[in-house]
């Protein structure tokens, strides 16, 4: 006769053992209070070189990373202040361990075109875009640029536009399409120290975390290597076919600037504001001889080369606010649910009449060819 089920017990149970451990799972993740935090200044083939500020009795370091599983596929990108547990002091052949993303002050963000839902992360928590062209060898490409100020603007960041090659070429009739929007801007040509365009542009960055972005070829990395001296990125050279340039720097990296030179004698351009949050990004292979304030004279982020600027990410309806000059117009004539490529649009008329500046029929035509480009629709770059 069998037994009832109430006089069942624990010891009636026989578990089979379980090859994977017998360990409960929970849903309940540590909080890593004690997390170390750093900033990311490389990543190089899933490991992230971070810098740690100086404390507990510890100085300034280099500290190299994994991220952990708990982080799924969120991005860890240059600039991101990360939270690290292991072992965080920085000697050789050791790994610490990103357990945590810090909240982020911008997000610089593209998509390899204009359907694409995907968006990528180039870099966080720099407060300065500089948008590097060449005014010849390779052509400037107005629509690239373009595209990189509305990514600023959408950013929360503050554009920068650097104009390389005038020894080619003269930039006032390129100069003039941007008049209207009163882009900061610095003409270099020949980069040695001393030459007025680099003094200017240190000048620029002083006190800031900037971001280098611009097609292969401008320049870029010939002027990252004038800036900073002991970066030693790789140069190349434009293809005399097809008038482009060949990718060099191939993953994104923070550097610290050299100290800045004292020059009594020019003011600060008063549009560079002074940043509170430079604080910790470094080139890992200079870590001696620090200026005793080192955050003064700012850090840039490289990044590679790129072909085209995305804007999937960025809605409709706010690509027109990143041009005050059509703005304007937009909202005094334009019927509600325009989409500013219509033949009844009030901004040819707003245009025609100048209310826009000299270059507004060139701003317009940039901002219809975004619109229809972030539409889907076919958009040479």
């Amino acid at each position: 006769m069998g037994r009832s089920a109430r006089s069942w017990d624990e010891s009636d149970v026989r578990v089979r053992p379980n090859r994977r451990g017998s360990r409960p799972r929970t849903k309940d993740r540590p909080k890593h209070e004690d997390a170390i935090v750093g900033r990311v200044t490389a990543v190089d083939r899933g490991r992230w070189t971070t810098l740690v500020p100086a404390g507990d009795g510890l100085p300034e370091r280099v500290v190299i990373a994994m991220r952990a599983r708990e982080l799924g596929r969120s991005p860890v990108v240059v600039g991101d202040q990360v939270g690290m547990v292991g072992d965080t002091s920085g000697r050789p052949d050791t790994l610490a361990r990103i357990v945590r993303i810090e909240e982020r002050a911008t997000v610089l963000r593209r998509t390899a075109d204009d359907t694409d839902p995907v968006e990528r992360v180039i870099v966080a928590n720099a407060d300065q875009l500089v948008v590097v062209a060449a005014l010849a060898d390779p052509q400037p490409r107005p629509r690239l640029i373009d595209r990189c100020l509305v990514a600023a603007y959408d950013a929360g960041m503050d554009p920068l536009l650097v104009l390389t090659k005038s020894d080619l070429a003269s930039a006032d009739d390129f100069l003039a399409q941007y008049a209207p929007l009163d882009v900061p801007h610095v003409v270099t040509s020949v980069l040695t120290e001393g030459s007025a365009g680099l003094a200017e542009l240190r000048r620029r960055l002083a006190g800031r975390v900037s971001v280098l972005v611009g097609h292969s070829g401008v320049g870029k990395s010939t002027l990252v290597n004038a800036l900073c001296p002991d970066a030693d990125r790789a140069t190349g050279h434009v293809n005399d076919v097809t008038g482009r340039g060949r990718h060099t720097s191939t993953s994104a990296l923070g550097l610290r600037l050299p100290p800045l030179p004292p020059s009594p004698e020019t003011p600060q351009d008063p549009r560079v504001l002074q940043s509170s949050d430079a604080s910790t990004l470094q080139d890992p292979r200079v870590l001696q001889g620090s200026e005793p304030d080192p955050d003064a004279a700012g850090w840039i982020i490289d990044t590679p080369g790129i072909r085209s600027f995305g804007l999937a990410h960025v809605e409709p309806d706010r690509i027109i606010g990143h041009f005050p000059e059509l703005a304007e117009g937009a909202e005094a004539g334009c019927p509600r649910g325009c989409t500013h490529d219509e033949p009844d649009c009030a901004l040819d008329a707003w245009v025609a009449a100048g209310h826009a500046g000299p270059g507004g029929a060139l701003r317009l035509d940039s901002l219809r060819r975004l619109l229809r480009a972030r539409s889907g629709e076919s958009d040479e770059r």
